[in-house]
Order: structure tokens, then sequence, then C-alpha cells
């Protein structure tokens, strides 16, 4: 069975940012170095769907999305903040983790099923810690990829 999203091991990476605008433009610049996208575009698109409301998905994490003509598959790309942000999610907790993602703009549900299986992979404790404490971009690339493959059969 073919992954929900697309990962490459080049949109994970460990990063510094002080506060959610600086992390969303890391976040764009990520996906625009890992896929070969336009980085203004991206963030355009990320901004757009962050002034609906947080997405601040709660325990440390953030999984900014939006729907874009750039990617014609559920797309992601991942941050692991070297200190937590703050992103205004439902909780108040900052953020440590931020998986972003990308959809074209008519995926509708495969947009929702990319969201869900990216909601599973982070609901788990385990998992967040796992994710937040591997030793490298690697690592933690591997550890989600491992999860996706196991939620995809």
């Amino acid at each position: 069975m073919t992954a929900i999203f697309r990962l490459v091991p080049e949109a994970v990476e460990s990063a510094a940012a002080d506060e959610k605008a600086v992390v969303l433009q890391r976040l764009a610049g990520q996906f625009a170095a890992a896929y070969d996208l336009d980085q203004a575009e991206i963030l355009n698109d990320l901004l757009a769907r962050e002034a609906l409301g947080s997405t601040g998905f709660g325990r440390g994490v953030a999984i900014p999305h939006a729907h874009s003509d750039a990617v014609s598959r559920p797309t992601a790309a991942l941050l692991r903040l070297e200190q937590p942000v703050d992103f205004a999610a439902a909780d108040g907790l900052p953020v440590d983790l931020v998986i972003g993602l990308l959809s074209p703009k008519n995926a509708g549900v495969a947009h929702l099923h990319a969201l869900a299986a990216i909601s599973r992979l982070v609901r788990s404790d385990a998992t967040h810690r796992a994710m937040v404490e591997a030793p490298d971009a690697e690592a933690l690339y591997a550890l989600i990829a491992n999860a996706t493959d196991r939620d995809a059969a």
C-alpha cells in the first residue's frame, strides 16, 4: 500500500526558532529545499491557513497544514525545534515538534487521511518522546517512516 503522505529524509531536520512566524518560515524553507518548491508560495499557503486558527495540535506538537497548487499528493516536512515555541495551541503548551503537511487543492479526503495519520503518530507519549530524543534527523526520519508504514498497512 502507498504511504498516506510523502516524506523524504531531506524534509526532516532540527531547527532553532524563537517564535511561531519563524517556525513557519523555517518550515516553508524545509518544504522548498526538500521538494524543490517555491518557499514564498508555501509560506503564503501556511500563513493563510494559520490565520484561520492555530494548528497547534497540543501535547507539544503543531501540524501546520494547507492546500497548495505546488504539490500533487499530500507531502510532509518535519522540524524538531531545539527549544519549545509558543504556537497558541489549545492546551497552552509550547511545541517542540512541527509536522507540516501540504496537499493538493482538490485533495479533500486524502488531506484528512494524512492529517489523521500524523495525529495518530504523535498522539502517543512514547512516540513523541522517541521523536524528541532521536539522536539525529536520520533516526527521526526512520522512526516516522516505520510508524507510517505500519499505519498504511
